[in-house]
Formats: structure tokens, sequence, C-alpha cells
């Protein structure tokens, strides 16, 4: 029986942890204006890969914030590095935006009321808008919502995208993931926005993180799922997962 607390304990922790597991990892906000729109049919628009490569640190307790993330119309809320130690530079991996994308999509298109295009719709429909249109220019969600007659387009970009070097047991540096998202209306009105950012962190220095881990160090796609997951729930539209069965 004694041999049972551990784990009992490590699953309280976990279900208590549901409660308020967002903390500063994930925040999401939406506009003023977002409860006149009706939202049922969304296009969701592949992420896109932050090319430039970025600075990483692998000390201290704060993860550094890409230069782009603050800059970014996107972004939301993200805090700001206080530690300025500084190892190496990082660029996030050509397939990270796609891997960020199909993680959304499956989170997003089993919420009651929500129907989400998948993003090959999002990448015809950009294929067709862009005829007779210089390559270089990059045809707005807002267009891409129009042309599929839908409520509004998802888009996202993946910030961050680093590996764990190591394994479940121990990992330096351990997995950081980040991505945004942004929900723009077909007149343009920006109606949803959320971010995640995450460095996965030893249990001294966060023990509830940790232990939602199971006690493990994970990859960078368990990371970008359990942002999909959270980010998901925080989406203004449709119901919760369940809800209506």
């Amino acid at each position: 029986m004694s041999a049972r607390i551990p784990r009992i304990l490590l699953v309280l922790a976990a279900v208590l942890l549901t409660t308020a597991c967002s903390g500063t990892k994930v925040t999401a906000k939406s506009s003023a204006q977002a409860g006149n729109y009706q939202v049922r049919k969304i296009a969701l628009i592949p992420f896109e890969t932050m090319a430039t490569p970025q600075v990483i640190e692998t000390s201290g307790p704060s993860f550094p914030v890409p230069s782009g993330v603050r800059r970014s119309d996107m972004a939301v809320g993200v805090p700001p590095t206080t530690d300025q130690a500084v190892r190496r530079t990082h660029r996030v991996p050509a397939g990270a935006g796609e891997k960020v994308t199909d993680l959304m999509w499956a989170k997003l298109k089993v919420k009651p009321g929500l129907q989400v295009l998948s993003p090959q719709d999002a990448i015809g429909a950009a294929r067709d808008l862009s005829e007779g249109v210089a390559s270089a220019e990059i045809i707005p969600a807002h267009k891409i919502a129009q042309r599929l007659k839908a409520d509004a387009a998802l888009s996202g970009k993946v910030l961050v995208y680093q590996e764990r070097v190591g394994s479940r047991l121990g990992a330096d540096p351990p997995a950081a993931v980040g991505f945004e998202v942004k929900l723009v209306a077909p007149d343009g009105m920006v109606l949803w926005e959320g971010n995640y950012y995450e460095k996965q962190r030893p249990m001294t220095e966060d023990f509830l993180g940790f232990v939602q881990r199971y006690g493990t160090f994970v990859t960078a796609e368990e990371l970008a799922a359990y942002g999909a997951t959270e980010l998901a729930d925080a989406f203004p539209f449709g119901g919760a997962a369940g809800e209506g069965k």
C-alpha cells in the first residue's frame, strides 16, 4: 500500500494542475469585437516556421524570448528574458510548422459546433488567389477566409522548436517549444490571439510542470502537443470537447 502513495500523490498533483496549468506558458486573448462575430467554420492555414536563427540559453530559470516574438503582431503577453547567459544559436527545423499545424488541426476539429477546413484547403485557396500575383507576396489570412467562405482563418508561426538532447531520464538541453496563433475574420478583424512558450525545467525549477510530465524529460513534439491542447481549450468559439454527447 505504501508503495502506491508516491504514484497517488503524482496523480493528484496532475489533477490539481489542470485547473491552472497554463501559467505563463499559455496566454490567450480575444478582441473586444469578437462577440459581434459568429464563428462556426474556420480555415486552418499551415503554420509558418521562423527561419531566422535565434539565441538559445541553457542556464537560468527564464527562457529567452526571440526578438521576433516581441515584434510580431501575433504575440501575446510573452514574459521578457531576465537571464542573458548565452551558449549558442538555434534554427527552427523546417518541418516544425507542419507538425504544429497537424496538432492544432487534430485538437480543433473535434470541438463541437466548429467546422475546421483542412490545411490543404487553405493551400488550395492561396494557390488560386496567387494567380497573377507576384510570387513574393503573401496572401493575407482574411483573403483565404473569404475564398473558402469561412467565418475566420487561423494562422500561426512556430518561433521555437528545440529537441531535447538526452533521454526521458535526463536531458541537456531539454526540449523547448514556442508558437503563436491568430484568428482573423474575412473583414480583417483580429478576433483572437494565443501564444504557447515553454522550455521544460528540472523538478527543482518547475515542480508542477515536472509532475505534469510524469517526472520525465519529454520531446519537443510532446511539448507542442501540450501547447496545442491548451490553446484549443482556450479557443473562444465552438464548445468544449465532450459537450453535446
